[in-house]
């Protein structure tokens, strides 16, 4: 500990002297590049989200459902853009900088905004966790189904149980989750970020492949009819596509993250907003390709999760190997949303009980020696049984991720960073800017509205004829 405190009153005193090695916060030199910001906002927006992008076209037709991604593409671009201007106070260049969402947030707006992000944020990331556990069994089943499904020619059912899945992936998560923070885990995140775009490009050939069998393009352009479902269906059904491609596209609650990683000159800003236009472009186009094919090949019938809703049966291998890249690419995106959350509580934690931040050092053969919080142990295996248990009791994947999509809209993605932009750039009331922008904040909140509506009436339905933990696939 001794060694660590030198370092570190050693790397103050250097920063002064050596410019070339620190920031003007006294941090290590940030590296940070144009490149290297897209490549972390498409490695966080491109997630199991696109899987569902078929389903949501078909509950809203050729016209409405591109026209919606669209609208959803244009507004996370435009607020992320307001929220690059939040990561410094003041001067773009020399400004006191914010290193968290929620900090920016505590910063400028202060007061019970802070509060409310802290909850909106957090829940948020305890609700994806919960989505990514479903996600992860579903996958993992369907290996199992398709395997079964190929020794049996068709001919059986295939039914099986999700819990034993959801509970292994639990346990999984519990080793993961000894992980003591964000910066051991980026050889985590890189494998997921490979397996992400996997998984999207086999789903998308194979949609692409489909097409082709087909012959044709399917679909209708206003989606889903009454007759395939009730008219209360196809009301719910097209509130939760909206929150469903909201998901797909949210990630404002980690961009200020991202941006402290930016390198200055050119000011952080300038490389965010040129980041953030290239990697929604990015992000839409394949958004467009998964999403568009997904209902070209299979129409209103598009299943909720592209590669295990049974859509495709051959080649079984290879669909095998997209549904092991998902399981994959959740095991790091579980971590990716969950450290933060395990860094707030335990923060807090430690600051009123000081004496439980003990380290106990494990000796592991082969390996580096192992630091053993006792509090971390018990609060974060806590954190995943929860999460697994949830899961348990509510596993449909398409109503939870409209649901978190939904809820986490409008605070995150348009609220916080409207408020924030005009406060910090003093916009006065009544302005046109000002009135433009309090417009579009009222638009996107009904939208969140409507969204997390049609997702709680959706999770109603489905569980009017489930029983707890017997879910059968």
């Amino acid at each position: 500990m001794e060694e660590k405190e030198e370092h570190f009153i050693e790397g103050a005193v250097a920063s002064h002297n050596d410019s070339k090695l620190f920031d003007d916060d006294d941090r290590l030199k940030r590296t940070g590049t144009v490149w290297t910001t897209s490549s972390h906002i498409i490695t966080a927006v491109v997630g199991s989200g696109v899987l569902s992008l078929a389903w949501a076209i078909a509950q809203l037709g050729w016209v409405i459902g591109p026209s919606v991604m669209l609208f959803f593409s244009l507004i996370t671009w435009y607020t992320s853009s307001l929220l690059a201007e939040c990561y410094r106070i003041g001067d773009p260049h020399s400004g006191k900088r914010n290193y968290t969402f929620m900090e920016a947030v505590h910063t400028i707006l202060g007061g019970f905004n802070d509060t409310l992000c802290g909850i909106v944020q957090y829940s948020n990331l305890y609700g994806t966790a919960i989505g990514y556990t479903i996600a992860a069994a579903i996958s993992m089943m369907a290996i199992k189904r398709s395997g079964c499904f190929h020794s049996s020619g068709g001919k059986d059912g295939c039914h099986i149980s999700s819990n034993p899945y959801m509970i292994s992936f639990g346990v999984i998560q519990i080793f993961f989750s000894q992980i003591p923070d964000f910066h051991k885990m980026w050889w985590l995140s890189i494998v997921a970020a490979i397996m992400s775009f996997t998984y999207s490009l086999i789903g998308l050939g194979l949609a692409i492949a489909k097409v082709a069998e087909n012959g044709s393009f399917k679909g209708s352009l206003t989606g889903v009819t009454i007759g395939m479902v009730t008219e209360a269906q196809k009301v719910w059904g097209v509130f939760q596509a909206l929150g469903n491609i909201a998901f797909a596209y949210s990630y404002s609650q980690i961009l200020i993250e991202i941006q402290d990683t930016i390198k200055n000159p050119p000011s952080e800003v300038k490389t965010m907003k040129q980041a953030t236009r290239i990697s929604i472009g990015v992000t839409t186009i394949f958004y467009m390709l998964c999403g568009g094919m997904g209902y070209a090949a299979f129409g209103d019938t598009s299943p909720g999760n592209l590669l295990t809703g049974f859509g495709f049966y051959n080649p079984y291998w290879l669909i095998d190997i997209a549904n092991a890249a998902i399981v994959i690419h959740l095991v790091g995106a579980y971590q990716v949303y969950a450290q933060p959350l395990f860094a707030f509580v335990e923060k807090i934690m430690i600051k009123r009980w000081p004496k439980i931040n003990k380290e106990y050092i494990v000796t592991i053969p082969g390996f580096h020696p192992y630091h053993l919080n006792l509090f971390r142990l018990i609060w974060r295996t806590i954190f995943v049984i929860t999460t697994t248990v949830i899961s348990m009791l509510i596993p449909f994947f398409n109503d939870v991720l409209g649901l978190i999509g939904a809820v986490g809209f409008w605070p995150l993605t348009v609220y916080f960073p409207v408020e924030m932009y005009i406060k910090q750039k003093k916009i006065p009331k009544w302005n046109y800017k000002w009135i433009c922008m309090q417009t579009l904040s009222v638009i996107c909140f009904v939208v969140s509205v409507v969204a997390t509506v049609g997702s709680v009436a959706s999770i109603v339905l489905d569980l009017k004829k489930y029983k707890p933990f017997t879910t059968d696939y």
